[in-house]
């Protein structure tokens, strides 16, 4: 009979008493344990110690002298079990833990790589399929001969063509001293080959051979946005209905671009001269060297490569190199502004003053005046005037110097086609001073020399920024 060290002897002999009664009922067995919660009862037919065996130097040792007990229990036994099974469950488990995640990693691995492999192989038949003979092309342009150029840009020079089949076409043909064209020239084809929208200019395809980089486009008769309504005669053939729907026309485009493609691309080179109008003065944004994919839960990145044209730039950009679909929005918003004046973005003509058009919004609209800013050839369009000035606002909107502040395309495309939709106030824009660098002028374009096009035209700059030093922040090493 054992009991636990906490009970009294009374209690002890009241334990035993019980589970004395218990062993009746087991008949005539040679033996039988109890195990109470505070006490052990253990009976044997046989003897319990064993007989007096002599030790190595003869001397007998009693039977129950110590070591000699043979225990009920063995204490710790119940430790040494638990320890064993933990000793073998726990790497067992661990080890399967181990393999299902592996298992995870490398079915999703493969899951990965299966639709990349996928879209790679599209990506190559279906631009192979778009690929024309270098030989069909020279013919189309007669050369590429001076009579046929339609005008020159960062990327190279734009030609007109006919194919043999008498369809019109424009070539852009990649500059050959061009240090970055290469890698554009292969981000818009790989772009501009998956979308489809009636507001973004059609590629019909390439040509690659040698050195010759060429892309292949649906020819627009008009030419781009600016050769009207930066030419003083020109510009009044654009009234306020067509100027209404192209600003209506590239809204969409870049909403297609921005969230409803099956692709999120940041164009970063909106300007008037990447807005090309067809025969019925509908807009079509081009020139996607420059543009950036996203996937579909991106929403802004960085870069130390800062590429786009000065004057359309967000500052976040221009300043830090982060990008986002906001910085087209700021872009949008001085195509706007640009749109309703007539006027470069970094020379509005205000009677004999020269500024920013940025800056000269803004103040004429904390004075009230903003229907100075409008283009005289539209100040006739009294009954129009309602969506200038609303057209104005929402420029303001765009151009607001905290990102967060500054409405998507989706909220744009709302404001232009809602007019029950009451629009926020504007806050400050981020200014633009005066300067002699010529707006049209890509960034980071290199020469001949390897000085780049804005370093040397920033030589000749009055003033830049409101901190010039600032600026050193757009030259990556």
């Amino acid at each position: 009979m054992q009991c636990t060290p906490d009970l009294s002897e009374y209690d002890c002999d009241e334990c035993l008493r019980v589970t004395t009664q218990d062993i009746w009922g087991y008949g005539t067995r040679k033996g039988a344990a109890f195990y109470k919660p505070s006490c052990v009862l253990r009976y044997e037919t046989d003897p319990f110690l064993a007989e007096i065996s002599p030790d190595a130097s003869g001397n007998g040792i009693p039977a129950d002298a110590p070591g000699n007990e043979i225990p009920a229990d063995v204490p710790g036994q119940d430790d040494n079990t638990t320890r064993t099974v933990i000793l073998i469950v726990v790497p067992t488990a661990t080890f399967a833990i181990v393999l299902i995640v592996c298992t995870c990693i490398i079915l999703r691995k493969r899951k990965q790589r299966k639709p990349k492999q996928i879209t790679e192989s599209w990506e190559v038949s279906t631009v192979d399929s778009l690929q024309y003979d270098f030989d069909i092309i020279c013919v189309a342009t007669e050369n590429f001969s001076d009579a046929n150029m339609l005008g020159r840009g960062g990327f190279g020079a734009v030609y007109r063509g006919r194919l043999p089949n008498g369809q019109e076409i424009a070539v852009k043909r990649l500059s050959r001293g061009s240090q970055q064209g290469e890698l554009e020239f292969k981000n818009e084809v790989m772009l501009v080959v998956q979308l489809q929208h009636r507001n973004l200019v059609r590629l019909l395809g390439f040509c690659l051979e040698g050195i010759e980089r060429l892309l292949i486009y649906e020819f627009i008769p008009n030419a781009s946005l600016d050769h009207f309504i930066f030419d003083p005669i020109k510009r009044a053939l654009l009234d306020w209905e067509r100027r209404y729907k192209i600003i209506g026309g590239v809204a969409r485009g870049l909403l297609y671009l921005h969230e409803d493609s099956r692709l999120r691309i940041i164009h970063r080179d909106l300007k008037a001269s990447n807005v090309l109008l067809d025969a019925e003065m509908h807009p079509k944004i081009s020139d996607f060297g420059m543009a950036r994919l996203f996937v579909q839960d991106e929403t802004q990145g960085n870069t130390s490569r800062i590429v786009g044209t000065y004057g359309y730039m967000a500052p976040e950009y221009a300043m830090h190199g982060q990008f986002s679909v906001k910085s087209d929005v700021f872009s949008f918003g001085v195509l706007v502004l640009e749109i309703v004046s007539g006027q470069k973005n970094n020379c509005f003509r205000n009677v004999e003053n020269v500024e920013d058009l940025l800056s000269y919004a803004w103040k004429s609209w904390r004075e009230g005046t903003t229907s100075n800013l409008i283009d005289p050839t539209l100040r006739d369009s009294l009954g129009s005037m309602r969506e200038i000035m609303r057209c104005i606002h929402i420029a303001l909107l765009c151009v607001q110097e905290n990102i967060a502040d500054r409405p998507t395309m989706a909220s744009v495309v709302l404001m232009l086609t809602s007019f029950s939709l009451t629009l926020t106030v504007p806050s400050e824009p981020a200014f633009f001073m005066h300067s002699s660098i010529d707006p049209e002028l890509p960034l980071l374009r290199e020469d001949s020399d390897g000085v780049t096009e804005r370093s040397r035209s920033r030589s000749k700059s009055v003033h830049v920024s409101i901190n010039e030093a600032s600026l050193t922040e757009l030259y990556p090493r």
